[in-house]
């Protein structure tokens, strides 16, 4: 056994006391609060915290990441999301600027000397789009507030392997440093509360995909939208051929403007097939009151949520009711849809008419590899032929598959709810995860399913940072943002001075 690593006694125990990590040699450093992840959701909470007045020596966030923005930029970029174009998010969504004030419609607007931002923002979504920022403001604005709140300085980085509750109260977090980093394999950080936001454990394959590419190794043509894949879209310039796109989200729609936006410019003979699981005609819903706009095959919604669900009536429902109605709300109102936008219909219906996009309503039965190495995609009684195979149904979400949450419902008392995801709280506490006077609290796409619907959301996860942070405050650990401070440190954002 390598000295400071863990041994059995650390793996097969709940509940450590203080001297467990002691005779295993791992060296351990005390820090109030420590937050798992160091995504959005991370910075979110310790932007709050800091707004709050907790000193930056208080909290440390544990990463494998160099920025809080870093995974989401991949993501996006790798969705065909780069810096210059708009991602499904409504102008006040600032995770950078707690008071959604100004929007970025207004920072838009000031950036590029323009009032054509304000100007849609005014008009939407009558006589324009919703108005979205473009990812690369985004991404700016958060390094912007990172480096006010001193973010680097409670960056540890290393990869966390587990969360254990520790005798008498708190939390003993196990971190793996960088090669080099540390004279152990592992450090642990005890701290009185922890906080997880990791985030999706991996790619989502559908069965059918993920059984090809184990049985053939299919990596190169058959990819999930958000590994990279440009090689896709080089070989298609080189040369003519058919890719098959799958789902019908704002994912899909991205994946498919880049395509047509390819064959448009570049003049190309790429044929494209759009296999719809679920193809819609038009409007759809229970009643008039819960009813989207749909049609081409599309569910259309302008955000991944309705407004309603961040502050209104669909709020409040959710969180009156039971699992059960829980479930069907968010298989409602939260399923796969994408905004309408007006120049992405219009390519789409010359796409049509052109003959080279090709929309149908299909399940899927199997692939096969065709002898000259093409893709033969099995449906009833019909096949098509492809040279690539764009998944785009999203991300895995089973808290199985992630290291820390799996451990955290097999030792550290969590529980799943009726969506498969951690049982939360109001002030999203994971449920029988307490510890002493400690705190365990968990935000983003673990906890959906439970009294807040949009939690995998720019304005999901400023709700739960607050939340958290009024928590926090009851239990003695910072304090409650009161009217007089919130203006002051709004005037300090304003100014661009530290906290």
């Amino acid at each position: 056994m390598i000295r400071g690593d863990l041994t059995p006694e650390l793996l097969n125990t709940p509940v450590w006391g203080d001297g467990l990590p002691e005779r295993a040699g791992i060296p351990v450093f005390d820090v109030p609060l420590v937050s798992v992840g160091g995504g959005i959701g991370s910075f979110t909470l310790l932007d709050v915290l800091r707004i709050r007045g907790v000193p930056a020596e208080w909290m440390r966030v544990l990463s494998v990441n160099d920025t809080p923005w870093q995974t989401w930029d991949y993501l996006c970029r790798a969705s065909q999301l780069p810096a210059t174009e708009r991602i499904r998010s409504d102008a006040g969504a600032r995770p950078d600027n707690i008071w959604g004030f100004p929007s970025y419609a207004v920072a838009e607007s000031w950036r590029e000397v323009s009032l054509k931002p304000l100007l849609q923002v005014l008009v939407e979504p009558v006589l324009s789009d919703f108005y979205s920022p473009p990812a690369g403001l985004v991404s700016a604005s958060i390094a912007k507030e990172a480096h006010r709140i001193g973010y680097w300085s409670m960056l540890a980085k290393g990869q966390v392997r587990m969360v254990r509750k520790r005798h008498g109260g708190g939390y003993f977090t196990v971190l793996t440093p960088p090669p080099g980093a540390a004279p152990t394999k592992r450090v642990i950080l005890r701290s009185s509360h922890v906080h997880l936001a990791v985030g999706y454990p991996g790619l989502k394959f559908l069965d059918d995909l993920q059984r090809f590419r184990e049985e053939h190794g299919g990596g190169h043509q058959v990819v999930n939208a958000y590994e990279p894949h440009e090689h896709v879209y080089d070989t298609l310039r080189r040369r003519p051929g058919t890719v098959i796109v799958r789902g019908a989200g704002i994912v899909a729609s991205r994946v498919l403007q880049r395509l047509m936006d390819d064959v448009e410019r570049y003049g190309l003979r790429t044929q494209i097939v759009h296999l719809f699981r679920t193809y819609v005609t038009g409007s759809h819903g229970p009643n008039a009151r819960m009813r989207r706009k749909g049609g081409d095959g599309w569910a259309y919604q302008a955000f991944t949520m309705p407004k309603s669900a961040f502050g209104g009536q669909l709020k409040a429902d959710f969180a009156a009711a039971t699992p059960e109605r829980r479930a069907e709300l968010a298989k409602l109102v939260a399923g796969t849809t994408t905004p309408k936008l007006r120049r992405w219909q219009d390519q789409m219906a010359r796409a049509r008419s052109g003959g080279w996009y090709h929309p149908v309503q299909a399940t899927v039965d199997k692939i096969e590899r065709a002898p000259d190495g093409r893709l033969v995609t099995h449906y009833g009684h019909l096949t098509y032929l492809s040279d690539f195979i764009i998944d785009c149904t999203g991300l895995e979400a089973d808290m199985s598959e992630h290291r820390v949450l799996d451990d955290l419902l097999r030792f550290g008392g969590a529980t799943r709810n009726r969506a498969g995801r951690l049982a939360v709280s109001p002030s999203f506490e994971v449920l029988g995860a307490g510890s002493g006077d400690g705190a365990l609290y968990a935000s983003g796409a673990a906890v959906a399913g439970n009294h807040f619907l949009a939690v995998d959301s720019f304005l999901g996860l400023q709700t739960a940072a607050h939340e958290i942070a009024d928590d926090l405050a009851r239990r003695g650990f910072g304090r409650r943002l009161g009217p007089l401070r919130s203006v002051a440190q709004w005037l300090r954002w304003a100014g661009g001075r530290p906290v």
